[in-house]
Parts: C-alpha cells; structure tokens; sequence
C-alpha cells in the first residue's frame, strides 16, 4: 500500500508540474503578442488606416554649363492590397490594363513570392504594375472603383534629354531582392539606380520618402486624411548633380567615334573634372525607361559589339607607345638616363636573336627627338640598363620592384577611383609577376617589350588620360570624377587632392619638351596649330589583328586646360585615327568651336566605320 500511495503521490506532482507549464506557456504568448509583438496592432491598423508611401523626386543632373540631362516627369504605379482584392472580376481588369490572364496569375505569384518579395504583407500596398503614363491612367481611374483592393500611387519616371552620354549617366530600374536585403530603404517595386551615376550617387539622388495616412471605414472605404494629415512626413527630394561633362564635347566625341569600336576621355587637368567620356559604341538611354527597359536592356546585352560595355573604363588595352613618355619619366628620375643620353636605333633595338623593330629615323638620338619620332629602340635599351643596373639594384626583382612603383605613383595597376562603377584596373606586371611565369631566372630581355607599351602591361584609356592630365600637371593628377557639385553637400575629398608621383617636376619638363616635338615635327604633327601649342604622343599598339591607334596629349602647353585620350581599335597608325580625333575634341573645347575645315573633317571621320571585331581585355 505504502509504494502503491508513493507511486499516487509522485503522478499527483508530475501532472500539476505539466499544467503549471501549460499555463506559463500561454501566460508567456500572452505577454509576447500584448506587450512585445505589435502584430495585431499593425492588423488592426491595416484594418483601420492605409499608410500611402509618397515617393521623392529624384535629382536632377545638368551638363557643367547647366544643360538638363536628366529629369522626372510623372507616371503612375498600380498598388494592390491582396486582404482587399477578393471580389475583383479579373477579366475586366485585364481588359481595362491591357493585359492577359497569365500575365495577371504570373504577377499574382510573384507578388506573394516572399523570396522575391521580402516585405510582402496581405495588409499592405504591393506593386502590381509599374510605370502607366498618363493617358493609362486616365483610362484606368474612370473604371477602378470596380476593382477593390487596387489602388493608383503616383510617382515620377526619369527622363533623359539627350540621346548621349548614356554609360556616363547610366539608367533607373526595379529593385531585387539582393538590393531589399543590403538596404531596407527599399520594398518591392522601388526603382534604384542600375547603372553610371544613377548607381554611384543613389543615396544622394534618391531623396527620402514620405507617408501619407488616410483612414478608413469598416468597409475598407477611404474616408479620408487621418486627423487632417497631423501623422504624415512630406517626401525629402533628391538632391541636384551638376556634372563635369560638356554635353557640346560629348556630342562631338560620339559622332567622331561612330561606327568604331573604342574610347574617348579628356579631363581637365587642374581639377580632374572628366569633359568627356565616349565608349563606343554607345546607346541611347531614353530607351532604357518605362515598362520597355527590359526588353531594351536584353537586346542590347545580346549585341556582340557590346554597347553596355564602358570602354572607356572597363576595357583593359596595350597602352602603345603613349606608355613611353611613363618610361621616359622613371629612366631620368632614377638616373639611368639624362636628357642628353643618347642610343643609337638602327630600325629597332636588336640584342642577340631578339629585335624589336622601329620605323626610320635618325640615329643616335637623345630624349626629346626620341619621344618626338617615338623611337622603340631608345625605350627598350632605357629599361634594358635599368634591370640590368647591379650597382644600384642588387637584382633584377628589385630592379622590377623599383619601376612598379613609379607606374603605381602614376595611377597604373589600380584602380583610380573614379565615381562611376566597374572600373578596371588594368594591369602592371611586378616582379613576383615574372618569377610566377617566368622562374627566377628571368632577365630584361624577357620583358622589354613593357617599355614600350606592349607584353603584359594593360591600361585604361581613363588611365591614359589621366597620365597626359598629370603631364600637363608636371607631377601631379586628381582623381578623375564625372561629378563636379552635389546640391548641398561638399565633393569627397577624394576628388580634391593632389597625387604627387615619384618624379620632380623638371624632369617632367623635359618630357613635355618631347611631346611638343611629337606634334611640330614628329607623329602628331596633324595635330599642330596656330591657336595653341599642343603637346602629343602616338601610340600603335600591337594586337592579334588589325593595330589599334592610340593618341594621348594636352593643350595649351603651358596653360593646360583639357588632356585627351583616344583609343579605335582596330585603327592602325596612331596618327591615322587617333591624333585627328583628339585635335577635333582639343580644338572644340579650348576655341569653343570647330572652324570650317575642322568641321568638315569631323563630318569625315563620322562617316567612317572600321568594325572588325572587338579585342578588349
């Protein structure tokens, strides 16, 4: 009996333990849905108000002499709160939309998809279609009390009111759901900058929404602004660009580059400021709005030219012999050469079995008539004696060590931050560089043709334009940016501070002597004027096909107000595209104009058309 009344005993606590946890329990979700959960309350408060995002005006960008490039005009998103949408006759708001039943059953998935759409709620406005004009709308609104559950959210569509400069301005799509996760600005069927400065400068080109509670009856009816509006928050505009691009320069730069495969940059010196900016080819960006942006954005991604492709910043090349003019600076810098070093070039630079071949010209000759004629050989026997320097270099590594960093001083082999995305940063071989692929044993023979621009070296044409900015600078650049104000607020400071190299200033003048040579009487005479003098260098970089032709120069010499880089693959001789397109983009700046001539050789070059295929790296 005793074990039997034990036994009784314990069963008694273990069943008033379980119904002390059961209670605690529903004591414990109580607490949590009244005191810590505000589930209900938004319930109740989606039953009772319906908070309206209103949507800021994006920011506006104008050219740097207050041209409008980019602005909003209205359009008008359809919104739909799916709690409130369970008696709408569908086959007659597909009809009233224009659309299909499939359409509307896909949208409906989609909507409800909380992988695709993290924020969905029953309660809440979704986004259900995108982008009416106003003609759609006022057909729709006449006929929307039949469907309820759907609302009309007015909003603004970008404009842009030019066709050019379109990889410089970039364009404005719908949000994914990897943009929803890293910033919870956003919700589903928000637009976010996609491309250029629409992607750079979103945060400041977005503004900050605002909401508007309206209150409703029992029926879900609006009755109104919730306590005449006392809740709501005004919408926060965007904030204004003014650019550094000149719309006239870029306008001239894409019809000099048509039907060619390659780039434009010029910059202006003392500021970095970037004036033009042409990948070509090119697209307009007017089609890159509206419902259609899609269907444009794929067709244009299947183009084997490959429109979308920022040359001018994402395509890696052989700089060519625009890269002597970086060699010449590291040889009178580090002593290896003075300006009167004379080597003799007898049609190239030819040691043992290896030749690098050069064009005729007088030999010897020293620095500035070698920069002048852009002479192989001078450059290669200049980085042949620098490797092989023992009594300043204990070995070639460090040899290759030293002369890396000198082209890193000069914005090569990283990326120089401009304020566009997807920069490349091209590429400057080192000397573990060469012990990878080469072994140990490698010598300045295995490498020389980087003196001249060729092998392994990769640039930018940006990189090579900010190489003639800093030329014109004698020693210095500022990091090139296409944003020259944001309303408001100050420019990073990144785009306001000088980078001095590891060259003095006087051995930059020497090179500029060179340069000047190149165009009175060397491979960028087509380049020389009355106006101005220019400074220039050619390049005819190597490729598996047809050459590219290169040109890399500043006007005025001792003034300099813009630098240019021209890059046509494909285009053979430096002097056949190159040297004729950036005199035609340094005469427009600089005078304001084309003079007749000019023009008409403009009008030339915009009628020939060299695609063969691009080669980008």
């Amino acid at each position: 009996m005793e074990n039997n009344d034990l036994r009784y005993s314990n069963r008694k606590y273990v069943l008033g333990g379980v119904a002390v946890l059961i209670i605690f329990t529903y004591l414990l979700r109580l607490f949590t849905l009244q005191l810590m959960s505000d589930d209900f309350k938004r319930n109740a408060d989606s039953n009772a108000f319906l908070k309206r995002i209103q949507f800021p005006a994006r920011g506006s960008m104008r050219d740097r002499n207050g041209r409008l490039l980019v602005y909003n005009q209205p359009s008008y998103d359809i919104m739909i709160v799916v709690s409130e949408a369970t008696a709408v006759d569908t086959l007659a708001l597909c009809e009233s939309l224009g659309i299909d039943r499939d359409w509307f059953d896909r949208r409906m998935v989609e909507i409800k998809d909380r992988n695709r759409n993290p924020g969905y709620s029953d309660y809440t406005q979704q986004l259900f279609m995108s982008q009416l004009s106003a003609e759609e709308f006022s057909s729709f609104r006449e006929k929307l009390f039949r469907f309820p559950g759907f609302y009309i959210q007015k909003r603004s569509i970008r404009q842009y009111a030019y066709p050019n400069a379109a990889h410089i301005l970039g364009d404005v799509g719908e949000v994914n759901p990897a943009d929803i996760e890293a910033d919870d600005y956003y919700q589903s069927g928000d637009y976010i900058g996609k491309l250029g400065i629409e992607r750079s400068y979103e945060r400041q080109l977005r503004g900050e929404k605002g909401v508007e509670i309206l209150l409703r009856d029992a029926r879900g009816r609006i009755k109104g602004s919730y306590q005449n509006g006392k809740f709501d928050q005004a919408p926060v505009p965007g904030k204004n660009l003014t650019l550094s691009i000149d719309l006239e320069l870029q306008q001239l730069g894409e019809r000099l580059m048509k039907g060619k495969l390659g780039s434009i940059v010029a910059i202006e010196p003392q500021t970095g400021e970037v004036l033009c900016m042409v990948s070509s080819p090119t697209y307009d960006p007017r089609i890159m709005v509206g419902r259609q942006r899609g269907k444009n954005h794929l067709v244009l991604s299947a183009d084997p030219m490959k429109p979308l492709l920022n040359r001018s910043i994402m395509g890696r090349y052989p700089p060519g012999s625009t890269f002597k003019t970086s060699q010449a600076l590291t040889f009178l810098e580090e002593g290896i050469i003075t300006p009167q070093t004379a080597y003799s070039c007898t049609h190239g630079f030819h040691s043992g079995r290896l030749t690098v071949g050069c064009h005729g010209h007088g030999s010897p000759l020293p620095l500035v008539p070698a920069i002048g004629t852009s002479c192989n050989g001078y450059f290669c026997w200049g980085l042949y004696y620098m490797l092989n320097n023992r009594k300043k270099y204990a070995t070639v590594q460090e040899a290759m060590t030293t002369w890396k960093d000198y082209m890193v001083s000069m914005g090569f082999g990283y990326r120089l931050g401009i304020d566009l995305p997807g920069e490349n940063r091209g590429l400057i071989p080192n000397a573990d560089y060469y012990d990878k692929h080469l072994g140990r044993s490698w010598g300045a023979l295995s490498v020389i043709s980087i003196s001249i621009g060729q092998g392994e070296v990769g640039l930018t044409p940006l990189q090579i334009a900010n190489l003639g900015a800093t030329i014109a600078n004698r020693g210095y650049y500022i990091v090139p940016h296409v944003v020259k104000e944001v309303q408001g607020e100050p420019l990073d400071t990144l785009y306001t501070e000088r980078h001095y190299t590891m060259v003095s200033r006087s051995n930059y003048e020497t090179v500029v002597e060179g340069m000047r040579r190149a165009v009175t009487g060397g491979t960028c005479s087509s380049a020389n004027n009355a106006w101005y003098e220019v400074c220039g260098k050619t390049g005819t970089a190597q490729n598996r096909g047809h050459d590219h032709s290169v040109f890399m120069g500043f006007a005025p010499k001792d003034d300099p107000q813009i630098a240019v880089a021209v890059y046509v693959e494909n285009g053979g001789w430096g002097a056949t595209y190159g040297v004729p397109i950036g005199a035609l983009i340094m005469e427009k700046f600089i005078n304001g104009h084309l003079s007749p001539e000019s023009e008409a050789r403009a009008e030339s070059f915009e009628n020939r058309s060299i695609f063969y295929g691009s080669t980008e790296r």
